[in-house]
């Protein structure tokens, strides 16, 4: 059902100059959810979150919010989002506690108090005096997160918010993003290069490569196809899948390169297969039990191996 969805883009096109950098993308992310948004550096991702925020139109399709259609007219709807895009921007010379006043202001937000707790939520309570162009990158990003939450928004669209983090950093955004989540029932379009990162915090990811959406898909969906296999490093794959076959009976395994072989006979374990190599004498480079990823679903759907959606 319509309702259901917080946002839903049908169709959407976009090219510039010439080169269609959006072709036909339909999104369609959940009330409550986090929306993961991934794909390479180029794809498009950052063009459709500049369209659902009005920052550039669509040259065709459309994008409705909370059912209402984003256009000239959707300033009350933009208020109910938070966002950062592409690389944030502050006025340089005055404190970052200056910088989210200012954006009370704009927004018509009246609850100042909030500034306190959103400074201490982001780690930046302790650098009050500092004037924003002695701030790091990584501080820089935590004040966008900061800017980006302060009005309580219903939706938050996160373009990369995480970069120029550190690993501390990177911990401490996750956890506040998936508490906003769930505390608030916020929901979360978040885009990242970092799909570890993605995996431990999405409901749902949309992969975009070129442009189109190759991929909108549960990561419970993900974690059901995420079968454990083992994976062994040798010098001649080709040599040990012939062995391997030939003496275990193994009939599901590949050669995914001249020196790794992925195993995925549940039967079989890494202790038979080691025994059969050591008697063969082949040197053993690797060996272990690994599980798909999200990484390995992401360059499957790049490669054209998933389901089109």
């Amino acid at each position: 059902m319509e309702n259901e969805y917080t946002i839903v883009m049908r169709d959407l096109h976009k090219s510039y100059n010439g080169k269609v950098v959006v072709d036909g993308v339909n999104i369609h992310v959940k009330r409550g959810e986090i929306y993961g948004f991934v794909g390479p550096n180029g794809a498009g991702k950052s063009t459709v979150m500049k369209m659902l925020m009005n920052l550039t139109r669509p040259d065709s399709g459309e994008i409705t919010v909370w059912g209402e259609k984003i256009g000239d007219d959707s300033f009350e709807c933009l208020k109910r989002i938070g966002s950062i895009i592409e690389s944030p921007y502050f006025y340089e010379k005055i404190t970052g506690r200056q910088n989210l006043n200012l954006h009370c202001e704009y927004m018509g937000f009246h609850n100042k108090e909030r500034i306190d707790e959103v400074l201490r939520l982001v780690g930046l309570q302790e650098i009050e005096g500092k004037t924003v162009s002695h701030y790091s990158m990584g501080m820089k990003q935590r004040l966008a997160i900061a800017r980006a939450i302060l009005a309580r928004p219903e939706l938050l669209v996160l373009d990369e918010p995480i970069n120029a983090l550190d690993p501390e950093g990177i911990r401490e955004m996750r956890m506040l993003f998936k508490r906003i989540n769930r505390e608030c029932n916020t929901t979360i379009l978040i885009s990242s290069h970092i799909l570890s990162e993605i995996e431990q915090i999405a409901d749902t990811i949309g992969i975009i490569q070129n442009g189109r959406l190759l991929q909108e898909t549960a990561m419970s969906e993900i974690h059901k196809r995420q079968t454990d296999y083992i994976e062994l490093a040798v010098e001649d794959a080709g040599l040990a899948c012939c062995l391997l076959e030939e003496k275990l009976g193994i009939r599901d395994i590949k050669a995914v390169s001249g020196h790794v072989v992925e195993i995925y006979d549940p039967a079989v374990s890494v202790g038979e297969i080691a025994a059969v190599l050591v008697w063969e004498d082949m040197v053993i480079l690797g060996i272990g039990r690994k599980q798909k990823s999200l990484e390995d679903y992401f360059f499957q759907a790049l490669q054209g191996k998933g389901e089109a959606s």
